[in-house]
């Protein structure tokens, strides 16, 4: 029986896409660059690729927010700072928050039953903002983000520093839900827990990694939970 429900923030329960546009088209316009759609993407883009390098450990958090902004003024030309871009984005992004649909119902929902636990690749300062803003810390019984842990998921050494936080802990009473396949499906595995891959624009699985269960709508997991009984 699943007593332990590990959730990833980003596209999971907040909506980052959502956050970093609206974060991003303030810092553009700040520094006189009009946030044309494209302009958005490409960073998107150039931001997902980078935070993979990390979860490989090609890079460092730092590289990350640096290399990021750098392939994007170097594609457009800019002769901007990333770290003086980097630094105003982070402060316009701790203040985004925007709920994955149903998300705040799920967890509302799952609290009371179940002992809930924020497993986050990000920085400290950023979803410590974002969380307060959400109003959702009173429904976790704690917050594991890697900036804090010292590594990144998937790595088995973020997860076995979380478990060793949580009282009690028994591998088999615990799942891990997220929409990354590479970062928290990977991670759960590497874990050795459940592993649940939220997959809303049911993109197909390409990959090696194998989840125990896949859902397109957080209103699913309940479901999920019995069937683990």
């Amino acid at each position: 029986m699943i007593k332990n429900i590990l959730f990833d923030l980003d596209d999971t329960i907040l909506d980052f896409k959502r956050a970093e546009a609206a974060a991003l088209s303030k810092t553009l316009i700040k520094f006189g660059v009009e946030p044309t759609q494209y302009i958005i993407s490409q960073y998107s883009k150039y931001n997902i690729s980078q935070w993979k390098r990390l979860e490989l450990g090609e890079i460092t958090r730092e590289q990350v927010k640096v290399n990021r902004y750098r392939l994007l003024f170097d594609e457009l030309g800019l002769d901007l700072s990333p770290e003086d871009v980097t630094a105003d984005y982070e402060e316009n992004l701790c203040c985004e928050h925007y709920f994955i649909d149903g998300a705040l119902e799920a967890i509302q929902a799952l609290y009371k039953d179940y002992d809930l636990y924020i497993v986050s690749n990000g920085a400290k300062r950023v979803q410590d903002g974002r969380l307060n803003g959400a109003g959702i810390l009173k429904y976790f019984k704690g917050v594991f983000i890697s900036e804090v842990v010292g590594y990144e998921k998937p790595s088995s050494q973020f997860f076995e520093y979380c478990f060793s936080q949580i009282s009690d802990f028994k591998r088999e009473e615990t799942i891990i839900i997220g929409d990354s396949l590479s970062s928290d499906i990977k991670g759960g595995i590497n874990a050795k827990i459940k592993t649940v891959w939220f997959n809303p624009h049911r993109i197909k699985n390409t990959t090696a990694l194998k989840p125990d269960y896949e859902i397109n709508s957080l209103s699913q997991i309940k479901e999920i939970l019995k069937r683990t009984q």
